[in-house]
């Protein structure tokens, strides 16, 4: 059902996912032309990470209302897994590619959105934990019959 632990958390996730539309990834002290024009490196600084954000935070909401088909559920939700863990490996490799030419003393701190992108992992792993307890839990009830 829609009011379960699983959807809370499903949602929460998603609400990290979209949350990144205006979180940063790095912060920057100086200008770097190419990688930190504007000092904040965030999703809207490369196409890819900006797919990776969307097809996150719309298979956490379609995963909520994939109640009745738990096992459709359970593949989304380690979709979901997978886009959390692949999002900060892709922003990190950016990063690391488009920075090989950085000012000297430049330094680039870490933003929220590598924090909210680690909650999100928590939520992903917990909302798998408790669909496939739900699902152990309704096979548990067709054997009774």
């Amino acid at each position: 059902m829609i009011q379960r632990i699983q959807s809370i958390f499903l949602l929460l996730s998603s609400i990290g996912f979209f949350s990144l539309f205006t979180l940063p990834f790095a912060v920057s002290d100086t200008v770097i032309p190419e990688l930190l024009a504007d000092r904040m490196y965030n999703i809207m600084d490369h196409v890819i990470l900006i797919i990776l954000t969307v097809l996150g935070g719309l298979s956490g909401l379609t995963a909520i209302f994939l109640f009745k088909n738990r096992e459709l559920q359970i593949k989304l939700s380690h979709i979901l897994i997978i886009l959390t863990i692949l999002l900060p490996l892709v922003a990190f490799l950016l990063i690391y590619n488009e920075g090989t030419a950085m000012i000297e003393g430049a330094r680039i701190d870490d933003g929220a959105g590598l924090y909210v992108v680690a909650i999100d992992i928590v939520f992903a792993f917990l909302a798998s934990y408790f669909i496939k307890k739900d699902q152990k839990l309704v096979e548990s009830m067709d054997r009774l019959r």
